[in-house]
C-alpha cells in the first residue's frame, strides 16, 4: 500500500489485517497510524523503493500517487495489479449490509456516531472512519456483525466504488476544486453515489438518509427522480427547518451545558415503541447545530438498520445512553487543554461551511470567552476557488490568524496567497502569521483569559497548539 499512513489507506490496511491478509506499505514519513499498524502485524517502510513491493500480490495506492511513482512503475512492470481505494472497497464489504456516509461536512462524526450507536445497541459492525474514533481509539475495525459502516469520501470519486444499502448525505458544498471543477460536477457525483442504492435489495431500492434542507441535496433528489422515473427505495429526510420529517428538533428546547448539548426529538416513528407520542430528551457531548444534525442522521441510519435487519425497535434508553457516551473523533472540536481559562481546540475544518460551524460551536461552548481563530488554508486550488466564501466565514471569531497555505499535493498558484486572503477577509482583526512560530508568538503575547483558541487545519497546524500549550504550561509554573 503506497501512502499507508494516510487516513484512507491506514483504515483499509487495518480491515485487511483483520480479514487475514498480509499487508505491507510505504509512506514518506511515519506517524501514529503506521506505528499502530506495525504493532498489529503490517510491514511498514519509511520512504519509497521499488524493492519494497517484492512478494505482494497487488498494490493499492492513494489518489495522490502518480503513475510514475517508483513503486507503481515497478508493479506495472512486474504485471502486478494496481488499485485505487474505490477499486477494492466493495470487495472489502462483500456480504455485509453497507451504510455509507457522505457529505462535505460532518461525515466523519456521523459515521463514528453510527458505529458507536450500533455497538452500544447490541450490534458489532465493521467500520472505516476518516479519523480516530474517540470510543474505539482507531479508525477501522472488523466486527462479527452483518453491518459495515464506511465513511464515503467524495474526493477522486472514491465513494462511487461502494455498494451501499443505506446512504447518508449530510450536506453538499462545493469543495476539492482540484478534482470537482464546478459545483455542478460535485452535485452530479453525489447523485451518482445515491444512484448506487439501486443495486440494493434493502427497501426495494436502498435507503437514503439526507438533510432535506440542503439545496444541493434537493438537486440530487431531482436528478434521482429523472434517473429513476419515480422515487424507488425509502427516503428518510431530516433537517432543522423541515416540517414534515419523522424526527424533528425543537430549537426552543435546545440548551447547552459545559458538557454538551441537550435537545429533544419527537420520534413519531416505529422505533419509539416505549415512548409513543412523547418527546425524547437526548444528551450529546458535542456542541453546535451541525452536530445535532449529525446526530439526527446517525439516529435514523442506525435505527432503520436495526429495524430492517432485526425486525425490532431500538430501545430508546440504549440509544440515549449511546449518544451520551459518544466521544468526539480526533481533531473534530477536540479539546487539547484548558489552562487557567485559556482553552486550545483542534479541528479539521478546512472549507468555509466547516469553519463557520466550528466557530459557532466555539461561541456556544464558551459564551463568555474571546474566540481566537487560527486557520491554515489547505491547498491553493481550494483557497482560490472558495476565496469569496472564506472571506465571510469568520464572523463568530473575535481575532483571526491566518498561516501560510498548506500545499498538500499541489504546486503554487500565482497570486493565491494568505496575505491576499487576510486583506479580503471581512473582519476587524485578521492577521497574517506566516509561520507556526509567528502564530505562537502572537498567541503568547496577546491572548488573555478567558479565551478559546481554535486551530483549524487539515494539514500540520495542530503543532501550533502543541507549542502554545508549552508556553501556557511554563507560564502557569
Amino acid at each position: 500500500m503506497v501512502g499507508i499512513g494516510g487516513s484512507g489507506l491506514s483504515a483499509i490496511a487495518r480491515v485487511l489485517l483483520g480479514q487475514g491478509y498480509r499487508v505491507s506499505g510505504s509512506d514518506r514519513s511515519l506517524n501514529e497510524q503506521t506505528e499502530a499498524l506495525a504493532r498489529d502485524g503490517a510491514t511498514i517502510y519509511k520512504g519509497h523503493d521499488a524493492a519494497q513491493i517484492a512478494g505482494a500480490d497487488a498494490l493499492i495506492i492513494t489518489s495522490a500517487v502518480k503513475d510514475d511513482h517508483v513503486e507503481v512503475a515497478a508493479a506495472r512492470a512486474a504485471g502486478m495489479p494496481v488499485y485505487k481505494r474505490q477499486d477494492i472497497m466493495a470487495d472489502l464489504m462483500e456480504g455485509k449490509t453497507v451504510i455509507a456516509v457522505a457529505g462535505t461536512k460532518g461525515k466523519t462524526t456521523t459515521t463514528s456516531m453510527i458505529v458507536h450507536i450500533l455497538r452500544e445497541c447490541g450490534q458489532d459492525p465493521s467500520y472505516i472512519v476518516g479519523g480516530i474514533m474517540g470510543n474505539t481509539g482507531t479508525n477501522a475495525g472488523v466486527g462479527k456483525g452483518s453491518v459495515f459502516v464506511v465513511e464515503a469520501d467524495e474526493y477522486d470519486n472514491m465513494f462511487l466504488g461502494l455498494k451501499p444499502d443505506i446512504a447518508v448525505i449530510t450536506n453538499i458544498e462545493w469543495d476539492h476544486p482540484d478534482f470537482f471543477k464546478t459545483e455542478a460536477d460535485m452535485v452530479e457525483s453525489f447523485a451518482k453515489f445515491a444512484q448506487l442504492l439501486d443495486q440494493s435489495d434493502l427497501g426495494a431500492g436502498g435507503i437514503l438518509v439526507a438533510d432535506w434542507d440542503d439545496q444541493n441535496i434537493q438537486a440530487v433528489r431531482s436528478q434521482l427522480e429523472v434517473f429513476r422515473g419515480k422515487l424507488r427505495g425509502i427516503y428518510f429526510p431530516y433537517g432543522k427547518e423541515q416540517t414534515d420529517v419523522k424526527y424533528k428538533t425543537h430549537p426552543i428546547n435546545i440548551r447547552t451545558t459545559e458538557d454538551g448539548t441537550i435537545f429533544e426529538l419527537a420520534p413519531n416513528y416505529p422505533y419509539n415503541a416505549n415512548h409513543p407520542g412523547n418527546l425524547i430528551t437526548l444528551i450529546l457531548p458535542l456542541f453546535g447545530m451541525h452536530n445535532i444534525l449529525n446526530a439526527l442522521a446517525a439516529i435514523k441510519a442506525a435505527g432503520v438498520t436495526r429495524t430492517v435487519l432485526n425486525g425490532n425497535a431500538i430501545d430508546w434508553e440504549s440509544l440515549a445512553k449511546a449518544l451520551e457516551t459518544f466521544k468526539p473523533t480526533a481533531r473534530r472540536f477536540e479539546l487539547r487543554a484548558d489552562v487557567n481559562g485559556v482553552a486550545i481546540v483542534d479541528d479539521y475544518a478546512h472549507n468555509p461551511m466547516s469553519i463557520k460551524a466550528v466557530l459557532e460551536a466555539a461561541r456556544q461552548r464558551y459564551p463568555e470567552r474571546a474566540v481566537w481563530a487560527v486557520w491554515q488554508p489547505h491547498t491553493y486550488s481550494r483557497t482560490q476557488a472558495l476565496f469569496d466564501q472564506f472571506t465571510t466565514a469568520f464572523d463568530q471569531a473575535d481575532y483571526v490568524l491566518v498561516t501560510d497555505i498548506y500545499a498538500a499535493r499541489e504546486n503554487l498558484i500565482e497570486g493565491v496567497t494568505s496575505e491576499a486572503m487576510v486583506v479580503a477577509i471581512k473582519h476587524a482583526d485578521a492577521r497574517h502569521t506566516p509561520t507556526f512560530a509567528d502564530a505562537v508568538a502572537v498567541l503568547s503575547a496577546e491572548v488573555t483569559a478567558p479565551a478559546v483558541v481554535v486551530i483549524m487545519s487539515a494539514g500540520d497546524a495542530p503543532q501550533i497548539g502543541v507549542e502554545y500549550l508549552k508556553y501556557l504550561q511554563t507560564k502557569a509554573g
